[in-house]
């Protein structure tokens, strides 16, 4: 199992592993923006920062799936 991630974490870092970087790199961009949209909101109502945080981080997260459903491996 721990040799599979290790592939799997050198295959990214050198760029193999998903047919087209910029689309990843585009869509992990796209969460993080949106994560970051959330907090800033959050803050600005008056929550705390850590349920601020805790709450963006949720919504980033459940993001994901959604935004890299297309990508495809190589």
């Amino acid at each position: 199992m721990f040799d599979m991630a290790k592939t799997s974490i050198l295959l990214f870092l050198q760029g193999r592993l998903f047919q087209d970087p910029i689309k990843v790199a585009q869509q992990v961009l796209i969460g993080a923006i949106l994560t970051a949209v959330v907090l800033v909101v959050l803050v600005l109502l008056g929550l705390p920062l850590l349920a601020a945080a805790a709450i963006a981080g949720l919504v980033g997260g459940a993001i994901q799936p959604y935004l890299f459903r297309n990508l495809k491996y190589r």
